[in-house]
């Protein structure tokens, strides 16, 4: 029965030993200095050159006249395989999406949404009459982007 006693008396002895050292042992280590550099010297300050002059890359790739339709669907295909998958899809909406999902759980709920919506009316309501007028309510259109071509007056 005193041996067990002994013996764990001992154990604890030895584990309280050891926390100690190692407690000590961080704190050196945290007092250290930081490592040398591994240039020394004036040329430690300076950026690397090399002479480029003989050197030849690939030709530019050649530049041709895409449609419309072509320029959306590549838009989506971000790997170029030629077809649109659904994450592919999703990608572009994914900004939108970080925006108005305000806590980061990616869900968006009708609270953060309407807390969007809310800011939006009375970013238009200019008297703050909690009313938009036709005046108010055209000054949240989004604006139109140029076309190349001119619209047709048929």
């Amino acid at each position: 029965m005193n041996r067990v006693v002994l013996g764990a008396f001992a154990a604890l002895v030895m584990v309280g030993l050891s926390l100690f050292w190692l407690q000590g042992r961080a704190e050196v280590e945290e007092a250290a200095p930081p490592p040398a550099p591994a240039f020394s010297g004036p040329a430690a300050d300076e950026l690397p050159e090399a002479d480029i002059s003989g050197l030849r890359g690939p030709a530019p790739p050649e530049v041709t006249e895409l449609t419309r339709e072509e320029q959306r669907f590549n838009r989506y295909d971000r790997n170029r395989d030629n077809r649109i998958s659904r994450n592919e899809m999703l990608s572009t909406r994914t900004p939108a999406f970080r925006a108005l999902d305000k806590d980061g759980n990616n869900l968006l709920t009708f609270e953060e949404w309407a807390v969007t919506t809310a800011t939006r009316f009375d970013g238009l309501d200019g008297n703050g009459d909690g009313i938009l007028s036709r005046e108010e309510f055209a000054r949240g259109a989004p604006t139109p982007r140029p076309s190349s071509t001119p619209a047709c007056r048929c």
